[in-house]
This record gives structure tokens, sequence and C-alpha cells, in this order.
């Protein structure tokens, strides 16, 4: 499973023109996901999207939560994540999982997410999406399990 999360001031989704997902201050979810991922991976990272202190305290030091910083979470599907151009000019997407295996590994982890009562938001697996984001800091890290 890999994740690149980035802290938004605000983050949208759109499907042919209809808003899908849209949030202000908070985490925007690139997400991926492998034939071996499982439950741990999954519990695993939301735990830690949803601990990650990189919300500003008064110091404008990294020191707070999602929850803290009363952020909210939009998480996008995201196969090209397992993208292997190492070879050749077009990316391998062999790593990535298939859509049967990703959708319920999707919808398991956005569960384990609305359980933690952050407000969730998503975009629509396996459409064309166009995301729009204002980059927080700019603060993007990678989350791999």
């Amino acid at each position: 499973m890999r994740i690149v999360l980035q802290r938004v001031s605000r983050a949208r989704v759109t499907v042919e023109g209809r808003t899908t997902g849209e949030i202000g201050r908070g985490l925007l979810l690139l997400v991926g996901f492998t034939e071996v991922d499982g439950e741990e991976a999954l519990a695993w990272m939301a735990d830690k999207v949803v601990g990650l202190r990189i919300f500003p305290d008064e110091e404008a030091k990294m020191n707070r939560s999602l929850e803290e910083a009363d952020g909210a979470l939009l998480v996008v599907s995201q196969f090209t994540l397992y993208g292997d151009a190492r070879k050749g000019r077009r990316p391998s997407f062999v790593d990535a999982a298939r859509p049967e295996t990703a959708i319920p590994l999707y919808e398991r982890f956005l569960a384990l997410l609305r359980a933690t009562g952050r407000p969730v938001q998503t975009g629509e697996f396996g459409a064309m999406m166009e995301v729009e984001l204002v980059n927080e800091g700019p603060v993007t890290l990678v989350l791999e399990r």
C-alpha cells in the first residue's frame, strides 16, 4: 500500500464536471494498493495518517495531528502510484492491484478512516478525475506499508 499525502488548505475532486469530494483544511491522500495488501496494512495506514503530527502549533512547528487541527480527509484512489517506468517509455502497472482486489481494500480503508471520526470525502474509484488542491507548506509525504 502506498499513499502520497499532502497537507492542504483546500482540495476538491471532480468527475465530468461534478464534484465528488471537497474539503477545507486537512489531508489529500492519493492511495494505491497491491494484490498482497490486507487488513494489517490498512489499519496501520489509517492510524498513521490520522496520527501524523504535521500541522503547525502556535510556534509554527509541525506538532499537531489531523484531529488536533480539526482537519478533514479527501481520499483518491490512484493505481498509477504503482507505475514502474524504469524500463522503456511506457510505465508498467503490474504491481498495482486489479479492481476486484483494490475496490474492497479502498472501501475498507475508507471505513477505517471514517471510524476515527474525521470527515472523509472521496473521489470516484476508476473514474477519470480532476484533482485540485492548495498544498499548505508545502508538505508532501510518501507512506508505504
